[in-house]
């Protein structure tokens, strides 16, 4: 056969290829949130459609939510107006709808996984660019517009073309200190943010099988920001063993049926690649950004790059320090900043909070920073709860908000004020991204811990 992991599963989704076009794709499940949708679903309304099938549809609200005093009615008027809106097309389209308050509320790429709606061998598609967060399972996941959600709601499938299928490859063992988001950062300042434009991402070697689900899905979570239309890894065992028991994944021999099937989800030996790369695991130092793209990034420890030594036009670097206040030869660690945000689709899970906690325990807030540390999902937060991490983190000066997307994306009242930087655990500083005028520092969850006991960027293999 010789076909790779990403071929088997879209190939066996294909209903109908358009000879030199694309495919008509089906769609085993349908993430839905408050944003993307509402235009989507009136469409539908104009053209007297209903939903074809609610059961594989989920509607949460994420985006437009409020991270404190959630049992309030929401001030902001238009997110008021989005979030009763999906609420309302839930109900008369009969799909699962987990709004505020709600035991299953959270990041819709958080809570897919946690329910066991994301499964290996399916395709997914939501309105949101990170759904590229459930190919860690061995899925096809990737993001659409709001006409596609329209045509999904409508007729389950997506008109897509196939894209090219690259894989990148890295062995050995991960330094100390060194996280599934300094991985990915890494790759994205060797490849740059277009450097996978029209490809499918799949990651293979010995650092991807060691990696825990959670940091899997950190790693397919940033496919995205290299321009790949998405990323996956093969499942596994610790796959199989995430997703067994859980809501929505098949229970006893339904289970075992599925599993002959997820155990043939890998590359064959001799399936090919359009493009590759080969990484070693000791070239990944703990990483942050320092500009204002993903693939501006560097190791923590240097120093940012002259503009004569980096791809692309000089001047368009110079406007991204000039606008971060930085400039050129500058050490990163030192630099001060303002707030801390540990939270989204990227990082909100347990294992970061988890990662956080183990950092700042023992140790006091920096009096100077702000820090913002937002669960993905009610799961997690009960989870950090249980586990005794609130207690620590309360100890050490730290509050803990409620569920949802944050100062992510700054469409919500967590907003970064203008000048202020941020060091953020989330996948994004474009200039204004997390809210106007403000700066983002990207790095892992201890180095956003360091940052926030210091004060200032922190190396955090010191505290380790």
């Amino acid at each position: 056969m010789n076909k790779t992991l990403f071929d088997k599963v879209w190939d066996s989704h294909v209903v109908k290829s358009i000879k030199d076009g694309p495919d008509v794709l089906f769609i085993d499940r349908h993430m839905v949130h408050e944003v993307t949708s509402p235009v989507a679903f009136l469409g539908l309304k104009k053209r007297k459609i209903n939903v074809l099938f609610p059961n594989r549809t989920f509607a949460t609200a994420d985006h437009n939510t409020p991270t404190i005093n959630q049992h309030l009615p929401v001030s902001d008027p238009l997110s008021a107006k989005q979030l009763k809106a999906l609420e309302t097309n839930a109900k008369e389209n009969g799909i699962s709808y987990w709004g505020l308050g709600h035991k299953k509320n959270g990041i819709v790429h958080v809570i897919g996984p946690e329910y066991g709606i994301t499964q290996p061998g399916a395709t997914i598609v939501c309105g949101d660019s990170h759904t590229s967060t459930h190919g860690a399972f061995g899925a096809i996941a990737f993001g659409i517009g709001t006409s596609e959600v329209e045509m999904v709601l409508a007729t389950q499938c997506i008109i897509q073309p196939k894209p090219k299928k690259m894989r990148i490859t890295i062995n050995g063992k991960l330094n100390n200190g060194v996280t599934p988001k300094d991985v990915a950062l890494f790759i994205i300042s060797k490849l740059t943010t277009s450097g996978a434009t029209g490809y499918f991402v799949e990651y293979s070697g010995q650092v991807f099988e060691s990696l825990s689900m959670e940091g899997r899905m950190t790693v397919c979570n940033l496919s995205i920001e290299m321009g790949a239309r998405g990323g996956m890894i093969a499942p596994d065992k610790k796959t199989f063993e995430y997703i067994k028991n859980r809501e929505f994944t098949p229970k006893k021999l339904e289970f075992d049926r599925a599993m002959k099937y997820w155990r043939t989800l890998k590359s064959d030996e001799k399936a090919k690649f359009d493009r590759e790369y080969i990484f070693h695991a000791s070239e990944i130092e703990p990483m942050i950004t320092f500009g204002t793209n993903p693939g501006m990034g560097l190791p923590i420890s240097k120093s940012i790059p002259k503009a004569s030594s980096v791809n692309g036009d000089p001047s368009t670097y110079k406007k991204s320090l000039e606008y971060m206040g930085y400039n050129e030869g500058e050490k990163m660690i030192g630099k001060k900043i303002d707030f801390v945000f540990l939270g989204s689709c990227t990082n909100g899970r347990i294992e970061d909070f988890r990662a956080f906690t183990n950092i700042v325990k023992g140790r006091k807030k920096a009096n100077n920073v702000t820090a913002w540390l937002v669960p993905g999902s009610h799961k997690v937060l009960q989870s950090i709860k249980n586990e005794g991490l609130l207690n620590v983190l309360n100890e050490s000066g730290f509050e803990l908000r409620e569920p949802g997307c944050s100062a992510c994306l700054a469409m919500n009242d967590d907003k970064i004020p203008p000048g202020k930087y941020a060091v953020s655990t989330s996948n994004r500083n474009f200039e204004g991204r997390q809210g106007p005028g403000s700066r983002t520092l990207l790095g892992s969850p201890i180095v956003a811990a360091a940052a926030a006991v210091t004060g200032e960027v922190t190396d955090p293999r010191i505290f380790l």
